[in-house]
């Protein structure tokens, strides 16, 4: 439960995973690794529970801050979907499918329901990103230029996709941002993999468009 506390305490510092960051790998030692923490969280090590945070907090971070363009809001999201893991952590069964897609899948119910709850409030709300304070922290001084640009780059990309209809937009976090296969998202969204790829196609082609009406360079 001391694992629990510490997740749950507002100053959570996981500023480190940052929007632009790539997802961790899905690779069989990765499974492997998965089953092996949940087994030991089962079974009431907490430093376990520590580890599979750890392993997975970049992944759900960048889905919520993809959905938010809010860093408060997506660690305070993030915070709620662990909870939910801890609290569902025994209905996952490995032998139906990877931890990946059952994490994936629990942070998407959870951002629907967040979507729900928010509808009103996003009618006037900005499309602005926040900016990580730790990047300007740990950045040299020497490459604030490339920094810049590629901050520049991370918000037209955040408020192309904020354009696009639900559906789309998690289509295309899920398979160019967070990398997951076809039959991984399909699991994810309880969709067929056929849906999945149309999604896709549609998403790429209004992102496209998106970004070419902001004259950007694709």
């Amino acid at each position: 439960m001391a694992a629990v506390a510490q997740l749950a305490a507002p100053q959570a510092k996981w500023a480190w995973a940052l929007p632009g960051a790539s997802a961790d790998g899905n690779g069989r030692n990765a499974v492997d690794a998965d089953a092996q923490l949940v087994e030991r969280c089962l079974g009431g090590d907490e430093t376990a529970w520590e580890g599979l945070v750890r392993l997975h907090t970049r992944r759900v971070y960048s889905i919520c801050y993809r959905f938010t363009s809010r860093d408060s809001e997506s660690q305070d999201l993030s915070q709620e979907v662990f909870l939910r893991i801890f609290r569902n952590l025994r209905s996952f069964r490995s032998g139906e499918g990877s931890f990946v897609v059952w994490l994936t899948r629990l942070t998407r119910n959870l951002l629907i329901d967040h979507y729900r709850r928010t509808r009103a409030e996003r009618a006037t709300d900005s499309i602005e990103d926040q900016i990580s304070t730790l990047e300007e922290k740990t950045v040299s001084l020497g490459h604030a230029d490339s920094v810049l640009a590629g901050r520049e780059a991370s918000e037209v990309l955040q408020t192309a996709l904020r354009r696009l209809s639900p559906e789309l937009r998690e289509t295309v976090i899920l398979r160019d941002l967070q990398e997951m296969e076809y039959r991984e998202i399909a699991q994810v969204l309880n969709v067929p993999e056929g849906t999945v790829k149309s999604r896709l196609n549609r998403g790429r082609a209004e992102l496209a468009r998106v970004l070419k009406r902001q004259k950007v360079a694709i």
